[in-house]
C-alpha cells in the first residue's frame, strides 16, 4: 500500500498531491500571502493618496491658504511621478524588486508623517500659512518621487513568479488594488480626523498602516536577490498617479508582459488621434477633480473642519462611477474604442452640467458620479484604440505612451482648473463640458 509523505509544495500520497501547504496565485510560482503582501503594498498607497485629496481643501480653508496654492502643492507629487515612474521601472531588476517595493512604501509613510506634521504646525498656529504649505509641497516631493518605484517593484516581483500565460490575470488581480485604494481612502478619511491631530489625522493613521505593510512585507516577502530555481524573467512598468483621476486602463499590464520593443513617439500617426483623445478627457477630468473639494464646501457653505465627510462622500461616487464602467459595464456592452470615447464623453460631458447646477450635496454626489462613470468609458476607449492600431512588437512602446499621455494631465490641468476656479466656481466645469463636446465633435471624423 502506498503511504503519505510530506514534499516541498505540501503532502503527497502515491505522486498525487493531496494538501498543498499554502495556496498558491493560478500560474503563478507566489502563494496567496505574498500576493497579498504585494496587493497591500499598491492599495495603501492608493487609499493614502485619495485620503489626501479628500481633506486638502478642507485643511486649506482651515489654515486660510490660497486654494489655487493648494492644489498645486500637491499636485506638484504628481509630476514628480510621472517624471520618475519609467525610472524606477528600469531599476528593478538591477536592484531587486523587494527592496524597490519597500522604498516605495517606506517612501510613502516618510512622506505622510512629514506632511502631516507640517499641516498638524499649520493647522496648529505655529507656522503660517504660506511656510506650512512650502513645508508640504517639499515632503510631498518625496512620495512623488520615491512613491513611484512601488508599482513597477510590485509587477515585476508578481511577473518573475508567474507563467508569461497568467501574467495579463495576474496583473490586472493586482493593479486592481489602484481603483480599491480609491473608494477605501475616501471612505476612511473621515474617520481619522481625531481630536488630537485634526484634519491632519488620516496622514497619519495611513502611515501607520504604511509600516504595517512595510513590515510584513520585510519579514514576509522572500527575497529576489538571490539566485532562485525556476524563476521567469518579468519586468514591471510604470503606473499612473494613484487618483480619482488615473484609474488603471490597462496599460501598465500591457507594459509589463509585452516585449519593451522600440520606444513610440506621441505624434506616430497610428495612434496620434488616440493619444489626443485621451489627453483632452484627461484634462477636463484632472481640472475638475482639482477643484471638486472646494465647490463642495462653497456650495454647500459648509465649515472648513467637517467638510472633509461631504468631500469624501462626493469622491467615493466618483470612485463608484469609474469602478461601475470599468469592472460592470464594459466588459457587458462590449463598445469598441471608438465608441467608449464617444459615449464617454458625453456622459462625463452631462455629469459636469449636473454637478455645476447642483445646489445640495445629493445634485453634487449624483453629478460627480456620472461624469466619473463617462471618464471610466473614455480612458479605456484611447487605450484600446492606441493599442489596437500597432502590432504586438509595438505594443510595450505604445503602453508608454499611453501612461504618459494620461500622467500629463497633471501638469497644468490642476492649476489651471482652479485658476478659472477663483474667477468662477463653475468656470472649471464649463470649459470641461466645452473640451467634451469638442472631442465628441471631433471625434466623429476623426476616430475610426
Amino acid at each position: 500500500m502506498g503511504g503519505f509523505r510530506p514534499v516541498s509544495g505540501g503532502l503527497k500520497c502515491d505522486g498525487m498531491q493531496l494538501l498543498p501547504d499554502r495556496p498558491r496565485v493560478a500560474g503563478s510560482a507566489l502563494t496567496t500571502p505574498h500576493f497579498l503582501l504585494l496587493y497591500a503594498a499598491m492599495l495603501v498607497a492608493a487609499a493614502g493618496n485619495t485620503a489626501l485629496q479628500s481633506v486638502m481643501p478642507a485643511i486649506g480653508r482651515e489654515i486660510g491658504i490660497s486654494d489655487f496654492w493648494v492644489t498645486v502643492s500637491y499636485t506638484w507629487s504628481a509630476i514628480l511621478w510621472v517624471t520618475l515612474a519609467p525610472l524606477w521601472a528600469r531599476q528593478s531588476d538591477k536592484h531587486g524588486r523587494k527592496a524597490l517595493t519597500l522604498l516605495g512604501v517606506g517612501g510613502f509613510i516618510a512622506s505622510m508623517v512629514l506632511c502631516g506634521l507640517a499641516l498638524l504646525a499649520g493647522l496648529k498656529g505655529l507656522l503660517a500659512g504660506g511656510v506650512t504649505f512650502a513645508a508640504f509641497g517639499i515632503c510631498r516631493a518625496i512620495y512623488g518621487s520615491l512613491g513611484s518605484a512601488t508599482p513597477s517593484a510590485t509587477q515585476a516581483y508578481l511577473a518573475s513568479r508567474t507563467r508569461r500565460s497568467a501574467r495579463v490575470e495576474a496583473l490586472s488581480a493586482l493593479s486592481s488594488s489602484f481603483s480599491l485604494g480609491t473608494i477605501v481612502g475616501p471612505a476612511l478619511a473621515p474617520l481619522f480626523v481625531l481630536p488630537v491631530f485634526g484634519l491632519a489625522g488620516p496622514l497619519f493613521a495611513f502611515a501607520t498602516i504604511g509600516v504595517l505593510v512595510f513590515t510584513a512585507i520585510f519579514f514576509g516577502l522572500p527575497d529576489d536577490t538571490k539566485p532562485r530555481h525556476g524563476r521567469r524573467s518579468g519586468h514591471g512598468a510604470a503606473m499612473s498617479y494613484p487618483s480619482l483621476a488615473s484609474a488603471p486602463t490597462g496599460a501598465s499590464v500591457i507594459a509589463a508582459t509585452r516585449p519593451k520593443g522600440r520606444p513610440l513617439k506621441w505624434n506616430d500617426g497610428r495612434i496620434r488621434r488616440w493619444v489626443m483623445a485621451g489627453v483632452i478627457s484627461g484634462h477636463a477630468q484632472a481640472a475638475t477633480l482639482a477643484c471638486i473639494g472646494f465647490f463642495v464646501i462653497d456650495r454647500l457653505h459648509l465649515e472648513p473642519h467637517g467638510s472633509e465627510k461631504a468631500i469624501s462622500i462626493v469622491m467615493m461616487a466618483g470612485a463608484a462611477g469609474t469602478l461601475a464602467a470599468q469592472w460592470g459595464l464594459i466588459p457587458r456592452l462590449r463598445l469598441g474604442p471608438r465608441s467608449l470615447i464617444m459615449w464617454g464623453s458625453l456622459i462625463a460631458a452631462a455629469g459636469m452640467g449636473v454637478t455645476m447646477a447642483a445646489g445640495d450635496l445629493y445634485g453634487i454626489v449624483l453629478g460627480f458620479g456620472i461624469s466619473s462613470l463617462g471618464f471610466g468609458f473614455t480612458r479605456p476607449g484611447f487605450t484600446a484604440g492606441a493599442s489596437l492600431a500597432v502590432p504586438l512588437a509595438d505594443q510595450g512602446g505604445v503602453a508608454g505612451v499611453v501612461t504618459a499621455a494620461n500622467g500629463s494631465a497633471y501638469v497644468l490641468a490642476p492649476g489651471l482648473g482652479m485658476l478659472l476656479y477663483a474667477a468662477d466656481p463653475h468656470w472649471p466645469f464649463a470649459a470641461g463640458v466645452a473640451l467634451l463636446l469638442g472631442l465628441f465633435l471631433w471625434g466623429r471624423g476623426r476616430l475610426a
